[in-house]
């Protein structure tokens, strides 16, 4: 009988690979898979032992494999003090699929398609304010945009001093957890302790008061079976034994759709923007569809180039319960299974000039469900990835109409860290051109 065992790696210490993993993961991960191939041990402080997969056969296998065997749940504890216990990102097994029934409906492509004039009325509002000839960052930016997205369309909150004070609170929760060392630390106390930490209940309690008290007054709202919003949407969903979810669940799904939601999706948009002026052409045909009002078809394929070649995660992350063959080694129970996003989208064998953003492969050729991964796949996709692709043609959209950007030949933006998530270290920045400038864009394009 064959043991379990693991794939070869880097034999530096575990210090080592994880200093290296947290401050240079991009290059930390091409150095293991020219060394080691295809499949390969990573060891990270707290973390445990990761065997990274990069052949779509073996991603394929991974999300296919049965739930109760690779569980993702279990191996996103690290945001667990921050999430809750009922959040479906932490959840497996049956009480995952529970979670995932209710939630699922709200989603639905004809339910998003009401929040498209509210998408795009907040980017107006956000880009009125943004200065002309002068640099701005994205990331901040787009990070207003996709709060206010989420307090009106999925928490439902109106305009008001009620809103304001959610804007707040949401707002000083989220820049304490997208610091990485203090989710370290998060992750270091474990979840009881981290409920003590006095800087983590101090941005956190406030959220947590403002949650319930609209989930409370959302239970008792008149009308609420006409509201369109997506608390008021699962405050009305019943599992199969018509039991609705708790106050604490739907505080803690909340919480995912806010971590979830905010921070991805900003930082999404922030690189399509750096992509986008580094690349004339490309914005000009952009521009030039959806003035034209054609179909949204090259849109989606530049959103789409942008999430293959800059995923804002790197990885997803499945822990086995028992000892499983994968890719052809027989791997022990406990190992962390991570499917590298960031690795399969640079298959040359998959993506020809992987490294190129060249939106028209998607005109081509429709992306592969387990070639193109930005949200996962499997029983765990994200539940979110059709909203925050139809939230990014919005929002680019209502943004490219209304302003006029300066291209440049400048280098692209090295990738920073933000928590667990891989953002333009310079913070995407772009400049605005003064109005009427659509000449020069069209000179530049075609240069």
């Amino acid at each position: 009988m064959v043991a379990p065992s693991l794939p070869p790696g880097p034999r530096a210490p575990r210090p080592v690979q994880t200093l290296a993993w947290g401050l240079r993961p991009m290059g930390f991960m091409r150095r293991c898979q020219d060394r080691h191939g295809d499949m390969f041990t990573v060891r990270i402080a707290s973390e445990g032992t990761w065997v990274f997969v990069t052949h779509p056969d073996t991603v394929k296998q991974v999300f296919t494999g049965d739930p109760a065997v690779f569980h993702a749940g279990e191996a996103n504890t690290i945001l667990l003090p921050v999430l809750g216990p009922s959040s479906v990102l932490l959840l497996d097994d049956a009480a995952h699929m529970r979670q995932r029934k209710l939630l699922l409906p709200p989603f639905h492509g004809d339910r998003m398609a009401a929040y498209g004039d509210l998408m795009s009325d907040i980017a107006r509002e956000e880009v009125a304010r943004w200065p002309v000839d002068e640099p701005i960052p994205l990331v901040h930016r787009m990070q207003a945009i996709t709060l206010e997205v989420i307090m009106r369309a999925v928490f439902g909150v109106e305009q008001g001093p009620r809103l304001d004070r959610l804007r707040v609170a949401l707002r000083d929760l989220l820049e304490f957890t997208v610091d990485w060392r203090n989710l370290a630390v998060l992750a270091f106390l474990g979840p009881e302790r981290a409920q003590r930490l006095r800087a983590f209940t101090k941005v956190k309690e406030p959220v947590d008061a403002l949650l319930f008290e609209e989930i409370a007054e959302r239970r008792d709202a008149p009308g609420l079976a006409e509201r369109d919003d997506i608390l008021s949407l699962l405050v009305q969903a019943r599992d199969e034994d018509g039991d609705p979810m708790t106050d604490s669940e739907l505080r803690d799904e909340l919480m995912t759709l806010l971590v979830a939601g905010h921070e991805t999706t900003a930082t999404s948009l922030a690189w399509a923007f750096e992509r986008l002026v580094r690349h004339p052409r490309v914005l000009s045909r952009l521009v030039a569809e959806i003035e034209a009002g054609d179909d949204d078809a090259y849109l989606d394929a530049v959103v789409k180039e942008t999430l293959r070649l800059r995923p804002v995660l790197p990885i997803v992350i499945r822990r086995l319960t028992e000892p499983t063959e994968v890719g052809g080694r027989l791997l022990p129970a406990g190992a962390g299974v991570v499917p590298c996003i960031h690795l399969l989208h640079r298959r040359p064998d998959v993506y020809p000039d992987p490294h190129r953003f060249r939106p028209e492969r998607f005109l081509e050729q429709p992306p592969g469900t387990y070639t193109w991964i930005p949200f996962g796949g499997g029983t765990r996709r994200c539940l979110g990835a059709s909203f925050a692709q139809f939230e990014m043609k919005q929002v680019l959209s209502a943004l490219l109409t209304e302003t006029e950007l300066v291209t440049t030949t400048a280098p692209h933006e090295p990738v920073g860290r933000r928590a667990i998530t891989l953002s333009p270290a310079r913070g995407g920045v772009v400049t605005l051109a003064p109005r009427g400038d659509r000449a020069r864009l069209g000179a530049l394009a075609a240069r």
